[in-house]
């Protein structure tokens, strides 16, 4: 594995050997001395072969697992960077060799509470999967029960602790230098990709994670969930069942097997909403290494869920915010689209509602006049954070994060059936969701959930008035004690401005004199 620069030396040198200062924007906001030693730095150094998004992509796989990860965050953040060098960024493949010379036994009764040999029939000692967080080996448990082990890499967490400390360092010092740099948030995006990576080091969350997702597709013909089992599993250790399917990217396995494709595009979609507007709980990692289908039934085919490290939610409010932007589009109301932008806070109050409705129709009706099965939804919702961007839509990471797998659901279902509509599936759910969620009914059904809080409220409004009359009255006397110290000071100030007349006048007449 190539090791990783720990020191701003080893970084400079690896900026220069992959001209990465073709990166740095050479713009009026960048310092004079940067720009020319930017020019003479283009002039001096070799030409590259490469395009500058795979230069970068070179770099951080040299560089090692941390940088890696990096690159994966980076490249799905497509409102801010170039999108070539985000295409070129989504290509790295999070594959490196296992660790050398590593005994799994003596690993794993360090992290047991209980004999290897009680835990388990068998283990092998090799890894049949190696990532830049953790390896993967096989298992059998007393019972015959085939497992897998996923454990954190020996050594990782101090190499992350490390390298993150630079990162961060970098990220401050290249935000302070080049002012054009702070529209990307670099500071954020490393603050975000280090909590990604503290995440991932804690198989105890995985864990949770993957319970949570296989009790919410229990008995679903969507979607399998290996079972986790509990009592082997801990901070740096997570076991669970082991399938065998075949990945998504099998597709020639699936035309032998016959498998319908159309109908596994469709799950896809299906599961994808069922995640995020049922559950609020979704996988937000979905690239092909984690997803494999269950075959059995090729007219009824089913998906599999591997590695629930990384899980997306949204808030309430955020989610009804988000299905009635979907449901607007849906209906081309731009209006309502830009009236909910506001309300959400998303983009600042003071925003022009007629300037930005016209901008976003001027935007979205040219996609729109395309039939429907050639428009492709995670693009349409990446223009529409573009477009809300240029009035100053503050970047939502949580959505971010949805956008990102809602690119790699709609990327996957196209390969397995190029003439998946996704708006025919997704519009008859958001309705159904808005019916549910929306309408009347639930009005009323809230309402009378919140029957107790109201009554409870109500009680409680005696005493919450007289507070307020108290605070009132204090806050009435506060401002009268700052109008009186105001006008002292004003008095005071008019006086020392007389005198100043006066002592300039006194002059002008002495000089005169």
């Amino acid at each position: 594995m190539p090791k990783e620069p720990s020191s701003f030396v080893g970084v400079i040198r690896l900026f220069l050997r992959h001209r990465l200062d073709q990166l740095v924007p050479d713009t009026a906001d960048t310092p004079r001395a940067l720009r020319l030693l930017l020019r003479i730095m283009n002039r001096v150094l070799r030409k590259p072969e490469a395009d500058r998004g795979t230069r970068l992509r070179e770099a951080l796989l040299e560089m090692g697992p941390v940088y890696i990860k990096l690159g994966q965050l980076l490249s799905t953040r497509r409102d801010l960077i170039p999108e070539d060098v985000a295409d070129a960024l989504a290509l790295l493949q999070d594959q490196v060799p296992p660790e050398p010379a590593f005994d799994i036994h003596t690993f794993l009764q360090q992290h047991l509470s209980q004999p290897v040999n009680t835990a388990f029939d068998s283990v092998e000692p090799e890894a049949f999967a190696s990532a830049s967080i953790a390896q993967i080996h096989g298992a059998k448990l007393p019972d015959q029960t085939e497992v897998v082990i996923k454990l954190v890499r020996p050594g990782i967490r101090d190499r992350i602790k490390q390298d993150m400390v630079l990162l961060h360092t970098l990220a401050r010092r290249v935000t302070q230098l080049i002012p054009a740099t702070k529209r990307l948030q670099l500071v954020q995006v490393c603050l975000d990709h280090e909590q990604v990576l503290l995440q991932e080091l804690d198989m105890r969350h995985e864990a949770q994670n993957q319970i949570q997702l296989r009790r919410n597709f229990a008995d679903s013909p969507l979607l399998y969930v290996p079972r986790v089992y509990s009592e082997f599993t801990g901070e740096s250790v997570l076991v669970m069942e082991r399938v065998f399917h075949p990945s998504i990217n099998a597709l020639d396995t699936f035309a032998e097997a016959g498998v319908d494709m159309k109908v596994l595009a469709h799950k896809g979609v299906e599961t994808f909403f069922k995640q995020v507007f049922e559950h609020n709980f979704f996988h937000a990692d979905m690239h092909p290494g984690n997803i494999q289908v269950d075959i059995s039934n090729p007219a009824d085919p089913r998906y599999v869920a591997l590695d629930c490290a990384i899980i997306g939610s949204l808030t309430p409010e955020d989610q009804s915010y988000l299905a009635q932007n979907l449901l607007a589009f849906f209906n081309r109301d731009y209006r309502q689209v830009v009236e909910l932008h506001i309300d959400s806070g998303w983009v600042p109050a003071a925003t022009d509602p007629d300037d930005f409705e016209s901008v976003i129709k001027e935007v979205c009706e040219p996609i729109f006049a395309k039939p429907l099965a050639e428009i492709s939804f995670g693009e349409f919702v990446l223009t529409l954070f573009q477009t809300a961007a240029r009035f100053n839509m503050e970047i939502q990471p949580q959505l971010v994060l949805l956008q990102k797998t809602l690119l790699y659901i709609e990327g996957l279902g196209r390969q397995l059936y190029p003439e998946l509509d996704l708006w025919e599936t997704a519009a008859p759910f958001m309705e159904t969701w808005a019916a549910e969620r929306l309408g009347p009914g639930a009005v009323l059904s809230n309402w009378l959930q919140g029957g107790p809080q109201f009554w409870q409220h109500l009680a409680e409004l005696p005493a919450n008035n007289r507070r307020l009359k108290s605070d009132m009255t204090r806050l009435q006397a506060s401002l009268e004690t700052q109008a009186t110290q105001l006008e002292a000071i004003q008095k005071k100030q008019r006086y020392q401005r007389t005198g100043l007349w006066v002592l300039a006048l006194a002059t002008l007449a002495l000089w005169w004199w």
